[in-house]
Order: structure tokens, then sequence, then C-alpha cells
């Protein structure tokens, strides 16, 4: 572990317990307190510099073992605690990492992207009888445009799910990003999703999936990953 600095920059060890070990390091607890945490975890600011080296964590380790992410901000008060911990869970732990073993999670968003409507006629500018119906003739153009656009979307959403079913063992579906968590994002965000694949079709998985909506206008795929599979962390068989 040597090189390796983790949440509060200090370095990461393991503790191991049994054929288990857990990568481990200090943080204050000014910061990291229950009272603290509750505040500290409506700060998005303070989560992503958080996530940031957390992730960086689990990713350095998951390029030469398979790895068991746990919940960001998991506290335990010394590495005594740690061990019990694990002693505890060992059976569970177990499994879930003989199932994870070999397999990646990528993730899958659907964007739906309508071109935006024209500005309408300023009230001071009302339009007479022609360039009325052209204006009504418009928006009603807008409207199917819209329209069709959310029906590609949907379809892509099935098309993906479909071709994710022949490589996928197991899915999790999370609700669309919107507000803060989907700024810098083109488009509206309609479906949000992460896939268990191995990690061998993880290359045939991604240009599959983005292959699915390459004919439907107003429509972009988004597949990021391979990471290690946080969301399948919790699940058992």
């Amino acid at each position: 572990m040597s090189g390796i600095r983790g949440v509060a920059g200090a370095p990461v060890t393991l503790v191991g317990s049994g054929s288990l070990a857990a990568a481990v390091s200090a943080v204050p607890e000014r910061d990291f307190s229950e009272q603290a945490l509750r505040v500290r975890l409506e700060d998005l600011e303070w989560l992503e510099a958080v996530a940031r080296p957390h992730h960086a964590v689990i990713e350095t380790l998951s390029a030469h073992t398979t790895v068991l992410p746990l919940r960001l901000a998991t506290i335990y008060l010394d590495d005594a605690h740690v061990r019990d911990m694990l002693d505890a869970r060992e059976e569970d732990f177990a499994g879930l990492l003989d199932r994870l073993a070999d397999h990646v999670e990528l993730g899958v968003k659907v964007y739906a992207e309508p071109p935006p409507d024209s500005e309408e006629a300023a009230p001071d500018e009302a339009p007479d009888d022609t360039s009325g119906r052209a204006y009504l003739q418009r928006r009603r153009q807008q409207r199917r445009t819209r329209d069709a656009t959310w029906r590609a979307a949907r379809d892509a959403v099935r098309r993906i799910q479909a071709e994710a079913r022949e490589f996928a063992v197991d899915s999790a579906r999370y609700r669309p990003q919107q507000g803060r968590l989907a700024e810098g994002a083109a488009g509206e965000n309609v479906a949000n999703e992460a896939y268990l694949v191995p990690r061998t079709l993880a290359d045939e998985f991604r240009a599959r999936v983005q292959e699915s909506a390459n004919d439907l206008h107003g429509v972009r795929v988004e597949v990021t990953g391979p990471w290690a599979p946080y969301s399948f962390a919790g699940r058992s068989a």
C-alpha cells in the first residue's frame, strides 16, 4: 500500500482478518464525527472532495484484486473494530467477493436532446393572421419534434436493456439525474442504470450499447467505466 493516500491524505494500510483484508486510513474527528457528518453529507463540494480519493483508492486496488467497495464515510473507531467487523461478516463478504471476481460495473445514461423552442413573439408585436398561422404551425411542429424525441429516448432505453441482457449478470436502476447532479450534461437524463459485466466483455458491451441508438435522432447514450462494482457490493447472489 506504499504511496496510496486516503480520504484525508493519510496513508492507506491493510487490516487483515482470516482470508479478508480491509483498506483503511485515518480521518480527523472534526470532519467525520457523527454530528459533523450530518452536516457535511449535505455539502456537495465537500462530498466531491472526499469521494475523489476514496474512488482513487478503490480503483487502484481493483487493478490488482477483487474489491468490495464500502459506503463513503464508513467509520470505525480503530483497527480492532475493523477486525471485529470482518470476523462478523466474513461469510457474507467472501460470497460477494467470489461473485464479483473478474466483473466490472459500467454505467449507462440516456439523454433526450430535443431542439430548443423558437422564441415566441413579444407581447407588443402581436402577429397578424398570416404570421399567426405560421407561428401556430411552428409551435405544433416543435411539439411533434419534442414528442418524437421522447419516443426515441424510450426506444433507446428498451434497446439498451435488451442488449445488456446478453452481457450483464446483474443491473441496478437509479433515478435520472437532475439539478446540480446533472449540471454540464446536455439534454435531459431519462435513464440512469448500472450493469455488472464480466471484465472480458466490457469493451463489447460498451460498443453494442452505444451502437443501439445510432439511428435515433435527438438521443445521446453515455457509457462510463469500467468501475469497481459499487452498485453491487451490497447484493447477495
